[in-house]
């Protein structure tokens, strides 16, 4: 008889990155919470069902809300990407101060649900705060909760994704399963996807704006490219940024790989930071993908990537539909886990409860 597929809720969602890692590792997403409109209103397009929930974690009623949702259904996996800006002001020996509430939030959310195991992202810089007692704290909370538990700093693009993005990782599971599981690195800095096997196919946008919903003019040109297509006829999101010529002129000085130091003297004078005007080196993973969109450009031709572009980077495949503003948008794929780490987690997490065989595609 077929086992039952696992179900997980995702905290802090934003529009599903990591729970469409999850999805596609077998996973039923029940509900995602978040506070911002935008982003769960492209989650919902994108998770099969799952309700999303805009709601304040810190409050009893969305525990409440989320209990509802769920029913008889039992949560075997929470994940979640909690922000932390309250760490760097508290400090250790006040963290359950009332700004970290939105990560105790999660601490709580595991210790009522009692899932089978449970995965936390987020910025790699986490790890060292306060030379590592932040760190340190949770770890021990969630062990005196019962839990095995551990963390890693990970870098996408030893999972896949066309992306040096690296995020700090917890992984717990029960204690009666051992110790928790990461993946293991399935490529390398040799073999490591770049983009141009990224978005080498997509139009170039240089005679047109482009469409919300628009035609593919090639066939993919790397197994990347045809992972990312999968069964999708229609390219989405794949609208240029209108630059003015002025912005155009001073991208075209700067070489592939290159960045503001390339630039002449009096160009560019506004913008002399570390990330601006990077230009990507196709030969390479790109640079970590994040809200804006006015520092990275594609590295052919004179533009910021697009929204899709960007997601391709992402690992979000081509029928992951984005919703909302440009602005909007832009946010929800540079703030998003990347689908193929978040599946790489999901399947480590499944070996780790011994449910492997059982979602195996």
């Amino acid at each position: 008889m077929e086992e039952e597929r696992l179900n997980a809720i995702d905290l802090f969602a934003g529009c599903g990155g990591l729970s469409k890692g999850f999805m596609d590792a077998g996973f039923d997403i029940i509900v995602g919470v978040d506070n911002d409109q935008a982003a769960l209103n492209t989650f919902v397009r994108n998770h099969n069902g799952a309700v999303a929930l805009n709601a304040d974690l810190s409050k009893q009623e969305t525990f409440d809300e989320i209990r509802r949702i769920a029913g008889d259904r039992k949560i075997d996996v929470i994940i979640a990407g909690p922000p932390c800006q309250g760490f760097s002001l508290t400090g250790p020996r006040n963290f359950d101060d009332e700004r970290n509430k939105l990560y105790l939030a999660v601490i709580r959310m595991v210790k009522d649900f009692q899932p089978e195991g449970f995965i936390i992202e987020n910025v790699p810089g986490m790890a060292t705060l306060y030379k590592g007692q932040i760190k340190e704290e949770i770890l021990r909370r969630f062990r005196k909760m019962g839990y095995n538990i551990d963390c890693k700093i990970l870098c996408a693009a030893d999972y896949g994704v066309p992306q040096m993005r690296k995020r700090l990782i917890f992984m717990g599971v029960k204690k009666k399963y051992g110790d928790p599981q990461f993946p293991e690195a399935e490529f390398t800095p040799e073999n490591y996807r770049t983009c141009r096997d990224a978005i080498s196919d997509l139009p170039s946008r240089e005679k047109e704006l482009g469409k919300e919903e628009d035609d593919y003019t090639s066939p993919p040109l790397t197994e990347y490219q045809e992972l990312m297509r999968g069964d999708c006829h229609i390219l989405y999101n794949h609208v240029a940024t209108n630059h003015t010529q002025m912005v155009k002129d001073t991208i075209a000085l700067v070489p592939e790989g290159g960045n503001y130091k390339d630039l002449p003297p009096g160009w560019g004078e506004s913008r002399k930071f570390n990330e601006a005007w990077t230009r990507y080196d196709g030969n390479k993973p790109s640079r970590t993908i994040d809200t804006g969109h006015r520092n990275h450009f594609h590295y052919q031709y004179n533009r910021v990537p697009t929204i899709r572009e960007n997601a391709r980077l992402q690992s979000f495949p081509d029928d992951f539909v984005f919703t909302g503003t440009r602005t909007q948008q832009n946010r929800q794929v540079g703030n998003a886990v990347p689908p193929l780490l978040g599946q790489a987690l999901a399947k480590a997490l499944l070996k780790s409860i011994g449910r492997e065989e059982e979602h195996a595609e």
